[in-house]
């Protein structure tokens, strides 16, 4: 591999915490024992790579906007893909409409309906350290906040997804926010 062909895969690297926090927020149940959310970052990121003569953007944000659609596809293409078999074509939905269903779910979570396009890139900037600061976290926490704080689920939800108690699950909420915000500030 050529200097710039590293340099290209050191940068879109750094992405790949902002790519897991993505994958799990959006991870479809029907590929859990088929895939991995890594496994679809690591095919995100090597699609990025394969396709980087394609991005028309300049900045760190437009990329992970670019990273993100690209996850979105790869994800629609994963649920096609493994749930093929068992497809009623009754109900069949065109891959463009699951990519777009969940490019829709992560411009609701990442940017309001009208923002200009500093304030995307600025929500874009904010959740790559999010999901960098997110990385930092032990499993439990990280998936207990994620849970809570991106997906909306209730305590007691969690506690059974799991398999903890309520006030078990307060506590890992109350340590995960705390060292969030630990590292929220150092990354500043």
């Amino acid at each position: 591999m050529n200097a710039q062909a590293q340099m290209e895969a050191r940068k879109l690297d750094a992405f790949r915490p902002y790519l897991r926090m993505l994958a799990r927020l959006h991870w479809d149940a029907r590929l859990r024992g088929k895939l991995d959310p890594e496994d679809l970052v690591q095919q995100t990121l090597l699609e990025a790579h394969r396709s980087l003569g394609q991005f028309r953007g300049e900045t760190d944000a437009e990329l992970a906007g670019w990273l993100g659609q690209i996850l979105a596809h790869q994800l629609a293409h994963a649920v096609r893909y493994y749930t093929q078999a068992m497809r009623d074509l009754g109900q069949e939905v065109p891959l463009e409409d699951v990519a777009e269903a969940s490019s829709v779910r992560r411009e609701r979570w990442l940017v309001a309906d009208h923002s200009s396009p500093s304030e995307r890139a600025h929500r874009n900037e904010c959740a790559v350290r999010l999901a960098a600061a997110l990385e930092q976290l032990p499993g439990a926490q990280r998936e207990a906040v994620e849970l809570r704080h991106l997906r909306g689920w209730t305590v007691a939800a969690i506690a059974r997804r799991l398999n903890r108690s309520t006030p078990a699950v307060a506590g890992l909420l109350q340590r995960g926010l705390r060292q969030l915000r630990m590292a929220l500030s150092e990354l500043e």
